[in-house]
């Protein structure tokens, strides 16, 4: 007899369905409508920062920064030259009457005129270089992770607005002051009629905004540059408490390291220019003052103290811009001495633990678990748990002295901020306080007790 096997095979009806395929086309719409999420708030960042470096680069161009061709150029020194130069001296040219000399101190005037023009250019000269050269983006070095810069573009804006409104914070004050000086000047002297006076008063006020403004902003600059960078070493210092790989560390660290010799090669030559020009202005002109019998006032030493309170301040800024970047950068060698202590004596505790209590298998577990939670070496993990103790002690050594030759790259090559091999930290900073004191003392020693 033989037996006709039949197999019905039917196709499930929508109610007969698993609900497995709507919940799993669920979790798929999920995650894609989170990435979907994800992409716009990173292109809304992009598109914020995008903004900021524009209006950045429209400010830059103004001050004639960054000129896109050879004709610009030209054009950007002549304006320089002409409002920078030729404008204050030819102002103070017309200023001369017969009650100036009350009121004025002729040379130190043209003094100031000739060193204010020569910061300027050294700040014009430095910046355009480096903004034809490189580009704002990478003279900034906001595109050094091309699918990773996303997690700090938010904080590149916050830096960026923040330097801009340094600037205003410092150049409207020494405006209004400058402000003053120019009108109580121009109601002690008079220069034959009210539209001369007017003429000159302008004229003196537009050539010190656009002087200063471009002393400054290259000083802010340097300091954007700077506290761009800062940026990275916060995250670095986040970086040791989420990864435990030596290599990444080590990566990161030369990454960084590099882009800090890139900013001091490409400022070195501005920040030894401009401690020189500053100096040498404050000397001369300090003695100048010192050596004038008459009395010192608001109307004849007025000029010397707002030129003096610009440089001054352009000198802080770039000071506490370099030091900062270089205490943070040798602030990582703290950082990576406290990861490495940590590590080994988390590895420390686990191993001995793991000796003495070997033969039972609830114990090894509770050691797996110990270990799993504390261990932040880069070749300890659960994979390793059913290793020999000799074996483990190799793989326990060999993350150690990793570790080691980690930190001890680390003490060899501090980082920061260098101008020609000297770093600039507090020790470079007291040896500049103690030489513009030393000529300071010098000065007066040979004007007023002579």
């Amino acid at each position: 007899m033989t037996t006709n096997l039949q197999i019905r095979t039917e196709e499930p009806t929508e109610t007969q369905t698993p609900l497995l395929t709507s919940n799993s086309n669920h979790e798929s719409q999920q995650q894609q409508q989170q990435l979907n999420n994800n992409k716009t708030n990173e292109t809304e960042t992009e598109t914020e920062l995008d903004k900021t470096l524009a209006r950045l680069e429209i400010f830059l161009n103004l001050l004639g920064f960054n000129p896109r061709s050879l004709l610009c150029s030209v054009i950007c020194w002549t304006v320089f030259f002409s409002l920078g130069v030729a404008l204050p001296l030819a102002a103070l040219w017309m200023c001369e009457c017969s009650e100036c000399e009350r009121y004025e101190l002729r040379g130190c005037e043209m003094v100031i005129v000739t060193f204010q023009a020569s910061l300027a250019a050294v700040s014009f000269l430095c910046i355009s270089h480096n903004l034809r050269k490189y580009g704002l983006r990478r003279f900034l070095f906001v595109d050094r992770y091309t699918g990773h810069v996303a997690c700090f573009h938010r904080d590149y804006v916050n830096q960026i607005s923040g330097s801009l409104r340094l600037f205003v914070l410092w150049v409207f004050p020494c405006f209004v002051l400058k402000t003053v000086r120019e009108i109580i000047r121009i109601s002690y002297i008079q220069h034959g009629s009210w539209s001369l006076s007017i003429a000159i008063f302008i004229a003196l006020i537009i050539s010190w905004t656009y002087v200063s403004a471009i002393s400054l902003s290259a000083c802010i600059m340097f300091h954007m540059v700077c506290h761009l960078q800062v940026i990275h070493f916060d995250d670095y210092g986040k970086l040791l408490e989420r990864e435990s790989d030596v290599l990444v560390f080590l990566e990161e660290h030369m990454r960084l390291r590099y882009h800090l010799s890139k900013i001091s090669h490409r400022f070195r030559i501005y920040l030894l220019l401009e401690f020189l020009v500053v100096t040498v202005s404050q000397v001369v002109t300090l003695l100048q003052v010192t050596g004038y019998r008459e009395m010192i006032t608001m109307i004849n030493g007025g000029d010397f103290a707002v030129s003096t309170l610009v440089q001054v301040v352009g000198i802080i800024i770039c000071l506490h811009a370099a030091t900062r970047i270089s205490h943070r950068a040798q602030g990582v060698v703290s950082l990576a001495s406290r990861w490495h202590a940590i590590a080994t004596c988390a590895s420390s505790d686990t191993s001995q633990s793991r000796s003495t209590s070997a033969g039972s298998f609830d114990t090894a577990n509770h050691l797996r678990s110990i270990h799993i939670d504390y261990s932040e070496s880069d070749l300890e993990s659960l994979d390793f748990g059913g290793m020999a103790v000799n074996t483990q002690l190799v793989s326990y050594m060999s993350s150690h002295h990793r570790r080691q030759a980690f930190v001890m790259y680390l003490q060899s090559n501090p980082g920061g901020i260098t101008i020609f091999g000297w770093t600039v930290d507090r020790s470079l900073v007291n040896t500049i306080f103690f030489l513009e004191l030393s000529l300071v003392t010098f000065v007066l020693g040979q004007t007023l007790f002579s």
